[in-house]
């Protein structure tokens, strides 16, 4: 039997987008509540009747959430241009090195807009 686990993970951090065009809202500077939702695939384990230890989950994201919580995204490496589509394929990248079962990565700005990744 194959499962999916999604767990929830939130960050607070200021962005502006460059790239829009001029007079776009979104190249001012703003602030979201960002909830990242994490999700891997694979076999439960017929005698531990579980896939994986959620608490694999919580070191995989720890050091990102040192990155993200409280900053200004457009200063971290690689978020220059801090789009959710970008964002999203940041934190696969340094996701799926420590969790290769990783199956989505969705990010929500705003309780009614997300964006979801799923890899190349």
């Amino acid at each position: 039997m194959n499962v999916r686990l999604v767990h929830e993970f939130r960050f607070e951090a200021a962005h502006r987008l460059p790239k829009v065009p001029q007079g776009h809202k979104c190249a001012r500077l703003h602030g979201h509540s960002f909830k990242v939702e994490v999700a891997i695939r694979g076999p439960v384990n017929e005698e531990t009747g579980w896939f994986i230890d959620y608490s694999h989950l919580y070191e995989a994201w720890a050091p990102l959430h040192d990155l993200l919580d409280h900053h200004y995204l457009n200063e971290v490496p690689g978020l220059e241009n801090p789009t959710s589509e970008v964002l999203a394929r940041w934190i696969w990248t340094r996701l799926a090195p420590s969790l290769p079962s990783l199956n989505r990565v969705t990010i929500f700005e705003t309780c009614d807009a997300r964006c979801e990744y799923e890899g190349d």
